[in-house]
Formats: C-alpha cells, structure tokens, sequence
C-alpha cells in the first residue's frame, strides 16, 4: 500500500510455511472475519494479495547480512534498505520417534501429513499429546481408525478437542504409554508400548503412524547477523525493531512481554513493522494510515 519495492526470501521451495506445508487441512480459528479457513485457503488468499513490486525467491536460505551505512547486503547480491525477520518458529525439523528401525517401517512413520485420504480406511497411530496430535487426530478420524498414543494421562492440547476425540467411536486414547520396540509384521507396524511408571508392556498393529511430538525451533542463525535472542526467539521493542537498527522482526519468531503465538497477532506487527521503516525511510513525508478511523 506504501509503494515499497520487497523481496521475499524462502528457504523451501514454496512460500507458506507451516500452515501449508505441515496443516494444510487444518482449520485456523484465530482470523477475523472468519468462524473458521482452512490453512491452505488462508495462505493462497495472502498470496493472492501480494503486488508485483513483491519478488519471490524460494529455495533459498539467507546466510549473509551485512549492514551498510545506507542499508544491508544480502548474501552479496541484493541490496536492502530495512529487513523483516518472519520465520516463525525457524526451520522446523521434526522431534523424531526414537527407536531404530529400517527404510521399510520409516515408509511407515511421517512427521506431517498434506492428504488424509492417504490414510483412509486405515488403522493409523498418532504419538503426542499437544494440539497438533490431536488436531491430527480430529482430521484423520474423519476417514480413519485412530489410536493416539501419549505418555500422560494429561493431554497439553484443547481440553475441547480431548473431548470431541472421546465421543468417537472410531478414536481410542491410549495413556500413559511410551513406544519401546517397532517392527514390520505382514505389512504393519507392530509397536511395543510401555505403561509408564510399570514394566507391563502391550503391543499395537498399525498401517501407518504419525509422530507429532513437535518440532525444533532453529531461529539462531540470526545470531551471526548481530541480533539478540532471548531463548530461540528475536527480542525486538514496541516497533518490532531489533537491536540492530534497521531489522524487524514479526510474527512467532518475535518476543516481547505479554506476547501470544497466534497469526491474527502477526498481521498487526507486520503493520507496526511497515509503518516504523516509512516514518525511518520518509522522515519528510507526511504518512498516510489506512484506517477504518475518519
């Protein structure tokens, strides 16, 4: 809406991170205006919005940043006024099932899902207890059997979502129970569980399991930039600026007291982030802020 020329940096080969490429089905409840949008549905209507002063660059990780007395150059290539840090929680690589097993059974395992139907009419275990297991859980019992495995009584997701999992038929909560051996038995995942705090152990036949014990957040590659983390996160002030002059951050990557994990909250950093690099970049100009305000 300023006329500010971008460039979008993307590590993976498609923008969108998370929602599409780890929940695309999920329904995100967080956005206003809607009851619920499915994740895939949100990220194309924000790539719809995106204007052609907006250059994509996928598969490619920024590795270099070095500032200027004018700006930054990046990777020794291209040459920016501000940056805008919004990776999230960083390169997510899974928290993977700890048992040793051989190529056939990891066909077997997966960490995220794009298609339930590859799981239809199928018995299929998911492992974890937060909310992405259960929204997991949620989705694929719409086409399959499932067995959620934790290793508390205790779920740390939705108490809603536990509820509605307990009143399928088709859905059964196993806790506490901690997977010990997997093996491939005509074609399935024979897997022991241990009872927690017991040596009684029993066995589950599976087609397919799903492990969603979360992700290892990596956002410390910025620390090379000569930006201050407070634990994986960028610490920035109330303009989302970071402690170098000139680099924002927004979204789940960025800490502030009192901050919230929802994207409905990132919109409005970006905002704040945008309007701080106009007032920084166009100290003369008189800046006009869209508002609903008259």
């Amino acid at each position: 809406m300023h006329g500010l020329k971008t460039i979008l940096f993307d590590s993976l080969s498609e923008v969108g991170g998370q929602p599409q490429l780890l929940y695309p089905f999920k329904q995100i409840t967080d956005i206003p205006t809607y009851d619920s949008i499915k994740a895939s549905e949100l990220i194309n209507k924000l790539k719809h919005n995106l204007t052609n002063e907006t250059k994509i660059i996928t598969n490619h990780k920024v590795e270099q940043v070095e500032k200027k007395s004018d700006g930054f150059i990046i990777d020794n290539d291209f040459f920016t006024r501000s940056i805008i840090i919004a990776t999230g929680a960083g390169a997510f690589k899974p928290k993977e099932l700890p048992l040793k097993m051989d190529q056939n059974i990891s066909k077997k395992v997966h960490y995220f899902i794009k298609n339930p139907q590859d799981f239809a009419n199928q018995t299929v275990g998911i492992f974890g207890g937060g909310d992405s297991a259960l929204d997991l859980a949620l989705e694929l019992a719409k086409v399959a059997n499932i067995k959620v495995i934790h290793r508390r009584d205790q779920f740390r997701g939705l108490e809603s979502s536990v509820n509605q999992l307990k009143s399928l038929k088709n859905v059964e909560l196993l806790t506490p129970y901690l997977p010990k051996t997997i093996e491939l038995s005509d074609n399935q995942l024979q897997i022991g569980l241990k009872q927690m705090g017991t040596t009684q152990m029993r066995t589950e036949h599976f087609d397919q399991i799903i492990v969603a014990y979360g992700f290892r957040a990596n956002n410390r590659f910025v620390k090379k930039w000569g930006i201050n983390l407070k634990g994986t996160n960028v610490a920035v002030n109330s303009t989302m600026e970071t402690n170098v002059a000139g680099i924002y951050a927004v979204g789940d990557v960025a800490t502030y007291p009192g901050r919230v994990p929802l994207i409905a909250l990132g919109f409005g950093e970006a905002q704040i982030a945008i309007t701080t690099i106009m007032r920084r970049l166009f100290p003369e100009k008189t800046l006009t802020i869209h508002s609903t305000s008259i």
